[in-house]
């Protein structure tokens, strides 16, 4: 017997806004038969295939120290460079720039409220990428 991720939990101090964030950078979508609205204590969004789940749950604490647990994104059409610019024109902050003068690494951001995540270089940017599956 085994296990599923059913979907990943994030604590936030606003809900609704964190999922309307995160739908925007991920390209996912809310349940349309119970939809997120201002002032939900609980908001979910779903990948478009409904494989993947965030679901973001008020909390009365904030953020205070560097999370246990974080996302690492991969670009799907754009390169590390587009992904990394687009998600800070949508309100991203710069922690750490961990990417090299060869094309290699990561950089890492954080949300509008301080929980950080990594976006790491596009399938594009590594050189046969599926048969390898490296960073």
């Amino acid at each position: 017997m085994t296990s599923r991720i059913s979907h990943t939990t994030i604590d936030c101090r606003d809900a609704h806004a964190q999922s309307v964030w995160w739908a925007q950078v991920l390209d996912m979508q809310q349940d349309p038969r119970d939809p997120n609205e201002p002032g939900h204590e609980e908001c979910m969004i779903f990948s478009r295939d409904g494989r993947t789940r965030l679901l973001f749950v008020e909390v009365p604490d904030d953020k205070q120290v560097k999370n246990r647990i974080h996302l690492d994104l991969r670009p799907t059409d754009v390169t590390q460079k587009d992904e990394i610019e687009r998600v800070l024109a949508l309100g991203a902050a710069v922690v750490s720039d961990l990417r090299t003068p060869q094309g290699l690494g990561w950089m890492v951001l954080a949300d509008p409220e301080g929980n950080e995540f990594c976006i790491l270089r596009s399938d594009l940017e590594i050189p046969d990428y599926h048969s390898h599956l490296i960073t």
